[in-house]
């Protein structure tokens, strides 16, 4: 009895990165590579010019391409093809580039370092609409939620000292705080006695509560 394959297209505007992922892709019989973009507008074309029942069901996509990234390309291809899982593989961990991918509707999240197995792995999980990240990767996604958030608000705090405020909602210390910010413990000591008079709390656990009743906190 034969397996149902997965089909996959991939897209990347460098031919040696195509060529091995296919590579790494035929060490599984359950996958099938049906079509190769070489950016994010290419990957469009192919897409209208693919018969329904040829259709990927999967795209890896690079990220940083000519004439469409693979952000934009994913938020043109997933309102034409909602069916389309897109996992973006890539070589950059910047938080912003992470938060944006995610945003625009990619399952998953992945380092061109991976593994074969690792890369089939998130394939897998992608086919059940299941995310697949690494442990950089969620502490990527977690800072450019909470640097959005800190861009966002208009509360008269300085963006420090709101970057301070998530992460006594999220039940920091200060010493995890300055590990995380790489401010020295004083810096943030200074940063919560300004929090506590600008927003006129008493303590920390008053600031946190404040941080989540504004909607601040991702729960």
């Amino acid at each position: 009895m034969s397996v149902q394959k997965t089909k996959i297209m991939i897209v990347d505007d460098h031919d040696m990165v195509r060529m091995g992922l296919k590579t790494y892709l035929s060490l599984d019989p359950s996958f099938e590579v049906v079509l190769e973009g070489t950016d994010g507008q290419h990957a469009i074309e192919l897409l209208r010019n693919c018969a329904v029942d040829d259709l990927p069901e999967l795209i890896l996509m690079d990220l940083m391409m000519p004439r469409l990234n693979g952000v934009e390309a994913t938020r043109a291809i997933l309102p034409e093809f909602p069916n389309v899982k897109i996992i973006i593989l890539t070589s950059f961990l910047e938080d912003h580039l992470v938060l944006e991918a995610i945003e625009s509707g990619a399952v998953s999240y992945v380092l061109k370092t991976v593994s074969a197995e690792e890369l089939i792995y998130a394939l897998q999980g992608a086919k059940r609409g299941m995310p697949v990240m690494t442990n950089d990767i969620s502490r990527a996604l977690t800072r450019g939620l909470r640097q959005k958030t800190v861009k966002e608000d208009d509360s008269g705090m300085t963006e420090r000292e709101k970057e301070v405020l998530l992460l006594i909602a999220e039940g920091k210390s200060n010493k995890d705080i300055s590990e995380e910010l790489h401010i020295s413990i004083k810096t943030v000591k200074t940063h919560v006695s300004n929090l506590l008079m600008k927003c006129e709390m008493e303590d920390r656990t008053q600031l946190a509560i404040y941080a989540h009743r504004k909607g601040w906190v991702n729960t």
